[in-house]
């Protein structure tokens, strides 16, 4: 065998050779004397006792006429070794070295069989996490039986028992009755098309409580390419739908709250315009007032209660979105949920910035800086067939604003040009300083600097010019706007004792200026500084407080996620009870608005028991109410579990 470059290791007494066999040997060569003479048991032992796919070949040498056609006992040693062949001595070396080879052949090919069925293993294993993960029941029908086989969680679905029969007649008797004929077509419709299966439904469970299903599935067939069975996965949805009726309800009250308000407003126009020449115009100015402070109370509120509702969603769906990394198809929709729920709170921050609830952090700002440092996001934004030219004079002064909304005021205006210019043209954005001598409606006395973004557009008549501020207001298609770009600047611009001043001639194209505050005050260079740490060094334990036992709830996860210890109260009054019994903690996370007592009294009289705990408030109004205890740090819902740990490693760094 060294000749044939086989390696090969020696044993010199039998107990020695049966100790040495293991599953990585390529096979054993031994005279048949020993398995003759010798106690075999062990022998017989580990031959019976080797992996599925294992069967040791082994190489008797054998006297003349000892194979099992002529010697019986020959038969035996076939019985105790199972993978056994037999060369008789005196024996040529070519051909021992040729029966070596072709065991060892046959070795390899059970290695591979081996890494086949532990390949296998592994993807049942990781298809079996997936499942879980996702609250996943697999099923399986064979079309030509009708025969269904479900798992346990599949029959969890449908309100059944793990040891509950679940036929495929029972499954047709748990859908809503509406339902059914929607369900068969549509296995009919995979059948018969091979396209996938994917329905949802409603299902009554033995409790008679109604329920949501989701099912998915696709054919398998055989190689003529005949169908043999249908699998797939169910899961239970009733909770999303719950949340998507939710959600729905909230839309329509909203969007019919606002219809009537806008519909009582528009009939005290209407008899206002027949009172007395001289009051009409301020009067007019009085009606237009109350109207949007009514809206922006209004949208004020709803914004806070989606802020609070998209917490819930946001969170729970990062949370699942680390647990299917497995699964490209379920992390792919749970990615595109994440980007509708951001979208929405992209929409609440512009109904709180037309409601002048939105928290602004003013500072002085180069406008100059920033628009330069916005043009090559703007120029993408606008598309080739338009440009961007800018127009600035040698010096302008520093103005009053929060950067972040002026750059979000000032993509707006700039998509809107863009629509405005299907055929493509000329954006100009220009600066310069004011010094407004003559205050009026709009603007009071002081000095100004004006950013206008012209363009040369199909323009608006003055019956548009006159509503282009008002809220839900658009000229585009529907889905194409929400109504609140020129409303959340017409906001923004006031809340920061500035202006919005439209110009506008069908035909002319479109003049938008914003006028903000100027400052002598120059913009400080922050000197730079470490970043926090992500996360804390060490766990803590954090004492969670808020009323809406989804968010709470969702807080927790996100928490123990990170890897700290929670302790969840859902009101002021169970919370005092945790810090008056003297359980230890480290910080603590409250909600502001809650029932009898808010979470800024919560934190004083916290504070009076343990003045050293550090307390992050959490809320969905952007601009909380003046008041004792506001001066604490403070994280707006809807947040991510990145900018939580963010906040909690700042207050534990502190």
């Amino acid at each position: 065998m060294q000749q044939a470059g086989i390696p090969s290791r020696t044993a010199t007494s039998f107990d020695q050779f049966v100790q040495s066999l293991s599953s990585e040997l390529l096979f054993a060569v031994v005279t048949e004397e020993p398995l003759r003479h010798e106690d075999v048991k062990a022998l017989h032992a580990w031959t019976s006792t080797q992996p599925a796919w294992s069967d040791l070949p082994f190489v008797v040498l054998a006297h003349r006429n000892a194979g099992p056609e002529q010697n019986p006992a020959a038969a035996r040693l076939v019985r105790l070794l199972g993978n056994v062949s037999f060369l008789e001595r005196p024996f040529h070396p070519t051909t021992f070295v040729s029966l070596v080879q072709t065991a060892r052949a046959g070795r390899l090919r059970q290695y591979q069989a081996r890494a086949s069925i532990e390949a296998l293993n592994e993807s049942e294993l990781r298809l079996k996490t997936a499942l879980i993960a996702g609250r996943l029941g697999s099923w399986e029908l064979d079309v030509a039986s009708w025969t269904l086989t479900a798992s346990d969680v599949c029959k969890g679905v449908f309100g059944r028992r793990p040891d509950d029969p679940f036929s495929y007649d029972d499954l047709m008797d748990a859908i809503y009755p509406l339902d059914r004929a929607n369900v068969q077509e549509a296995v009919a419709r995979t059948l018969e098309t091979g396209a996938d299966y994917d329905i949802e439904y409603r299902t009554i469970w033995p409790d008679a409580s109604l329920h949501w299903a989701e099912i998915r599935g696709r054919i398998v067939r055989d190689r003529r390419g005949r169908a043999l069975r249908l699998i797939g996965v169910a899961s239970d949805i009733t909770d999303r739908k719950h949340t998507e009726t939710a959600l729905k309800s909230m839309n329509d009250a909203l969007e019919q709250r606002v219809e009537e308000r806008t519909r009582e407003l528009r009939e005290a126009h209407e008899r206002l315009l027949a009172e007395v020449g001289q009051r009409e115009k301020a009067e007019q100015r009085l009606r237009q007032s109350q109207k949007l402070e009514a809206l922006g109370q209004l949208t004020g509120g709803v914004a806070h209660d989606f802020n609070n509702l998209l917490m819930a969603v946001l969170g729970n769906l990062e949370l699942a979105e680390k647990r299917v990394a497995d699964d490209p198809k379920t992390a792919r929709l749970i990615g595109g949920a994440i980007e509708g729920a951001r979208r929405g709170a992209s929409l609440t921050q512009r109904l709180l910035a037309f409601a002048r609830q939105q928290a602004l952090e003013v500072k002085p700002t180069d406008l100059q800086t920033l628009i330069t440092g916005m043009l090559d996001l703007l120029t993408r934004s606008v598309g080739s067939t338009i440009t961007v030219v800018t127009d600035f004079p040698e010096t302008v002064p520093p103005v009053l604003a929060d950067t972040n909304q002026v750059e979000l005021a000032l993509l707006n205006l700039a998509v809107n040009a863009r629509d405005a210019m299907p055929d493509g043209g000329r954006i100009t954005i220009s600066l310069r300083a004011v010094n407004e001598t003559q205050p009026s409606e709009a603007i009071e006395r002081g000095r100004y600097v004006c950013l206008s973004v012209t363009d040369t557009g199909t323009g608006m008549d003055e019956v548009t010019l006159a509503r282009a501020i008002d809220p839900f207001f658009s000229t585009k298609e529907l889905g194409k706007g929400t109504g609140l770009g020129l409303s959340m600047i017409h906001g923004l611009a006031e809340q920061l004792g500035g202006a919005l001043k439209l110009r506008s001639k069908p035909g002319a194209g479109t003049s938008a200026e914003i006028w903000l505050p100027a400052t002598e005050i120059r913009e400080e260079v922050a000197a730079p500084k470490l970043e926090p740490a992500s996360s804390p060094s060490r766990p803590l334990v954090i004492l969670v407080v808020d009323d809406d036992v989804l968010i709470a709830m969702n807080t927790v996860d996100m928490l123990e996620d990170l890897g700290h210890t929670v302790i969840e109260t859902n009101t002021p009054a169970d919370a005092l009870a945790v810090i008056e019994a003297g359980t230890p903690l480290d910080m603590m996370i409250t909600d502001f608005s809650m029932p009898r007592m808010n979470g800024g009294e919560l934190a004083d009289a916290v504070l009076v028991m343990r003045p050293a705990l550090p307390i992050l408030v959490a809320t969905g109004y952007a601009d909380l109410p003046p008041g004792k205890g506001m001066e604490l740090p403070r994280l707006s819902k809807p947040y991510s579990q990145q900018q939580l740990a963010a906040q909690i490693a700042l207050l534990a760094a502190s």
